[in-house]
């Protein structure tokens, strides 16, 4: 398996790409509230990507936010590297790809930033609490959980 890892701009054949990719993770049903992205959601976001010869296999997008103002996770005015997401193709995972994408983020991109951020809404929290704190090395600062109330009638 050769994969490479680079940074790309968003062309009109990376935009189509990653938005059919995204079509296909909404339809996996693996996280809460998924929807498929648009230009739109990748548009402004730094991208980089996983490929194997031509085909796109994984794909990390993200930008450098600073915080507004100080909270009980930052202080104020601290930049941060938000990724938006980080997604690899079903037939490719559990292989270091994921891992690939990060750390090369990590290790080429990150614009002055102190800290990466994500947030993540996967049904298989387990598995992903393992791969961001124990394979990745980041640290659990927060959660968000949701109980519905009110079902549909």
């Amino acid at each position: 398996m050769d994969i490479h890892i680079a940074e790309s701009d968003l062309t009109p054949d990376v935009a189509d790409a990653l938005i059919k990719l995204s079509q296909d993770w909404e339809a996996e049903n693996s996280c809460h509230g998924y929807r498929r992205n648009t230009l739109d959601d990748i548009k402004g976001n730094r991208i980089f990507l996983a490929k194997e010869g031509e085909r796109i296999i994984g794909y990390l997008f993200g930008h450098v936010e600073k915080t507004a103002r100080k909270t009980t996770i930052t202080d104020a005015n601290v930049p941060i590297f938000e990724v938006e997401e980080i997604y690899v193709v079903p037939e490719y995972r559990c292989r270091g790809i994921g891992t690939e994408l990060f750390e090369y983020l990590e290790n080429n991109a990150l614009d002055g930033a102190e800290y990466i951020m994500l947030s993540t809404a996967t049904k298989n929290w387990r598995a992903i609490l393992h791969f961001y704190i124990d394979e990745l090395g980041m640290e659990f600062w927060n959660a968000r959980l949701f109980k519905r109330v009110k079902q549909d009638s």
